[in-house]
């Protein structure tokens, strides 16, 4: 059985890497609208959690270690970025070759890996179908402040489809991680993919409903543009609740942009 998501990855990843391969060095170093990062934090952010999953599958001690590393120093400072930039040296266009080739180097070997492998990770294990869309999810999710950054509209596919279910698996955690009350039932989604089919998640008699591109949904949940931002329509108050308060990604409580901070820039 082949593991479809590491093709996905690496489009993502070819995606992002067309949109930022002719810029210079200092133009690598421009602050896009998410926490002040550049585009060189987002490529050395996107690297280290690349090969850190990679290691997962190849050395379980240098990653155990590596990402021990991580945690502590995420525990001293608030931060991970002082632990992820003395680990990733590389900058410039020096960084940007050694991400996508590495991203092809794993997407190739992760290509033929059972996609039910149990990978250890920070927290419980995981699958490597999992482990993958997590890579493909955090490509796209980062990559949105680099296209904006750079007043681009990225160009998007049916395999968004895989942060979409991402985004529908964890109803429940996005509940949990901001100390909310955990419904039982997903709302009905009702979710129009970039090729045009309609997406159809949770329960089909639900009250609740949520309408609108799978592009968007993935956004929000992501935490790449606020609710209001999008043209989604949310109805009933769990729904409500749910797209407030959308988080996809493991870690510590995330407060999604306010209405209108997170753009396509004018360039």
């Amino acid at each position: 059985m082949m593991l479809t998501q590491a093709d996905d990855f690496l489009a993502e990843s070819e995606i992002l890497h067309t949109a930022i391969a002719s810029l210079s060095d200092s133009e690598l170093r421009q602050t896009t609208q998410f926490k002040g990062w550049t585009i060189e934090d987002v490529l050395i952010h996107l690297h280290f959690w690349n090969t850190s999953a990679d290691l997962s599958a190849s050395d379980e001690a240098a990653f155990v270690a590596r990402t021990g590393g991580a945690m502590a120093s995420l525990k001293q400072t608030g931060s991970l970025r002082v632990f992820e930039n003395d680990t990733i040296t590389a900058r410039g266009a020096a960084l940007r070759s050694l991400w996508i080739e590495t991203a092809r180097d794993i997407a190739a070997r992760w290509r033929d890996m059972d996609p039910k492998t149990r990978l250890p990770w920070v927290g419980p294990s995981m699958s490597a179908r999992s482990s993958m869309t997590a890579r493909q999810m955090e490509t796209w999710a980062h990559g949105f402040e680099i296209f904006d950054l750079l007043g681009q509209t990225r160009v998007e596919g049916d395999r968004i489809k895989n942060i979409v279910i991402l985004g529908v698996n964890t109803f429940a955690w996005s509940h949990q991680v901001h100390n909310l009350a955990g419904p039982t039932t997903v709302p009905k989604l009702t979710l129009t993919a970039p090729s045009g089919a309609v997406w159809i998640f949770g329960e089909e008699d639900s009250t609740n409903t949520i309408t609108g591109s799978a592009t968007d949904f993935a956004a929000v949940v992501t935490q790449t543009r606020a609710l209001a931002d999008t043209a989604l329509l949310v109805h009933g108050d769990i729904a409500q609740t749910w797209m407030d308060n959308a988080q996809c990604f493991a870690g510590p409580p995330e407060t999604p942009p306010a209405a209108g901070h997170r753009h396509r820039q004018n360039r």
